[in-house]
């Protein structure tokens, strides 16, 4: 039976940086004189226009939550889920993919954002076109991108919630801060502004639902809580 002829190896050719071409042998006994080529890739820097619209569309992004809670509220408050869903938290989860609390906390973070807009109100006496409805760090304002930064502030009162904002943007370099720096901020506000609890061991409080979804039906006469003496405050 006839076998099939080998096929030849072919050598490889590579140059020194001289020029002179080198076998597999001289590479194998000297790898530093292989010389490698590299494609060099010109990266054109952003025109006015593309600047301008990587800004309009960054800005963007940073509103989308703030949008979405302003959003959210306008649905409940007008009841515009009423055709299709029971409850607003029905509505939200099967429509969004939201969890029973998440929508809230959007709701929430939007009047925090409100009340630091507040920081700088008179933002729009050198540019009469400024869009005021939405928040805008571009205006000398570090405002927050996300509803996780805000949620240490929801709880506090509106005075206390610009002083830790405040706080924790210089804490971050003058750059927007993460949740986490926002919560230590937080935590130190109230550690150094700790009321003490005012309530007896034993004696009986009234839970108030109020708009919090958590406590809905456990209010009225039969819904008391004994509280001890060191228990929040609700």
């Amino acid at each position: 039976m006839n076998k099939l002829p080998r096929k030849s190896k072919k050598a490889t050719i590579s140059a020194s940086n001289d020029g002179t071409p080198l076998d597999n042998q001289d590479l194998e006994e000297n790898p530093a004189t292989a010389t490698i080529t590299v494609t060099s890739v010109e990266v054109r820097e952003l025109t006015e226009d593309e600047q301008s619209d990587r800004l309009h569309l960054e800005r963007q992004v940073e509103k989308a939550f703030y949008l979405a809670g302003k959003a959210l509220v306008e649905l409940r408050d007008r009841k515009l889920y009423r055709s299709t869903h029971k409850t607003f938290e029905d509505y939200c989860r099967e429509r969004f993919g939201f969890e029973r609390r998440y929508p809230y906390r959007l709701m929430e973070s939007t009047v925090v954002v409100d009340n630091l807009m507040k920081m700088c109100p008179n933002r729009t006496q050198n540019d009469s076109g400024a869009d005021t409805s939405t928040p805008d760090s571009s205006e000398g304002q570090v405002l927050p991108i996300n509803e996780y930064q805000l949620r240490p502030l929801i709880p506090l009162e509106p005075e206390v919630q610009i002083e830790a904002w405040k706080q924790a943007v210089e804490q971050a370099g003058g750059k927007v801060p993460s949740g986490r720096i926002v919560k230590d901020v937080v935590q130190r506000i109230i550690e150094r502004t700790k009321i003490p609890n005012t309530y007896q061991i034993g004696e009986v409080c009234q839970i108030v639902a109020l708009d919090n979804p958590e406590l809905r039906g456990k209010g009225g006469v039969g819904a008391s809580l004994v509280m001890s003496a060191n228990s929040a405050v609700l």
